[in-house]
């Protein structure tokens, strides 16, 4: 009991001299000049950091605008931009297209039922090249001319594959079953040709002609030259030669005519009628093979001093 009466009168103490500590601290005198600090943010500070936070949410707000309206112009979707797709095959490109830089591809298509247009305002160029970088094969669509630049160059047929023009440094070969030239002039050729067979077109004239040199026609086994409807002329300016080495020279027809042969003249101790015509002439040959006719007679009419031989 003892004890805990002094614990509780020792309370009573402490509580005591608590109330009056408090009570003296409120008497205490406060002093008339005491400074105040605020705390945040005032006066043009405040003016400044609200105008930026308004200016960066206009900047937000355009560029999202911005971003909208791009996205609706360029036609994004969740396949690809505009005309472009993306498939699993590759890119798809629909109506047209302009590159204004070089455009690297494996390979270009069209769709089954639309044609494959390349069209520039310059020319249209495609180079081929190796593994190393190298140019292997270039072909160039100018507004003058079309020029491909390779080793070989190949045309061939959409059935079978076959060549039918084909061009390298040493040869061109034409696989074709007919070459046709419709030009007026015809087909010129610097230097020789080779053929088996020159025909021309059903109802048209074939014409091998050399306007200022000769022209030369050769065969190891023979040079056949046939008309099998029409006439066949050769002719000539100054000389025509028929000339064989070892054979002969053999003419079979109905009727061989030597026109404008010039006339020899005769002179007979037998009288003659002037009033008669002379129609039948005697085929006379000059010692250097020249031939003329002489008016025939009884017995043969040829001289070898005629004036025609002597004057040849």
């Amino acid at each position: 009991m003892d004890r805990s009466t002094n614990l509780d009168i020792e309370e009573l103490k402490m509580t005591r001299e608590q109330y009056i500590l408090a009570t003296q601290q409120n008497n205490l005198p406060r002093t008339e000049n005491a400074q105040l600090y605020p705390v945040g943010i005032y006066g043009w500070r405040k003016r400044c950091l609200y105008f930026f936070v308004l200016l960066l949410l206009v900047t937000m707000i355009v560029n999202l605008a911005m971003t909208i309206w791009i996205l609706k112009v360029m036609n994004f979707t969740v396949d690809g931009m505009g005309n472009l797709r993306v498939t699993k095959k590759g890119i798809r490109l629909e109506g047209i297209s302009e590159f204004l830089l070089p455009l690297y591809v494996k390979e270009i298509h069209s769709r089954k039922d639309s044609p494959l247009v390349l069209q520039s305002d310059r020319n249209v160029t495609v180079n081929a090249r190796n593994h190393m970088g190298q140019l292997t094969g270039q072909l160039t669509v100018g507004a003058d001319a079309v020029e491909a630049q390779c080793k070989r160059f190949e045309v061939r047929a959409s059935e079978d594959g076959r060549v039918l023009f084909s061009a390298d440094e040493d040869e061109i070969t034409i696989g074709a079953e007919k070459l046709k030239v419709t030009g007026t002039e015809g087909a010129v050729f610097g230097h020789s040709v080779e053929t088996p067979h020159i025909r021309a077109e059903p109802s048209q004239d074939l014409r091998l002609e050399s306007p200022t040199r000769s022209l030369i026609m050769e065969a190891p086994r023979g040079v056949q030259v046939s008309a099998a409807a029409g006439d066949f002329k050769a002719t000539c300016r100054k000389e025509l030669h028929l000339q064989s080495t070892e054979g002969e020279i053999f003419l079979n027809a109905d009727t061989i005519r030597l026109g404008n042969l010039p006339t020899g003249s005769f002179s007979s101790s037998l009288p003659s009628s002037s009033s008669s015509r002379q129609t039948v002439y005697e085929l006379c040959v000059c010692p250097n093979g020249k031939l003329y006719l002489s008016p025939a007679g009884v017995g043969s009419t040829c001289q070898s001093s005629s004036n025609i031989c002597l004057w040849s």
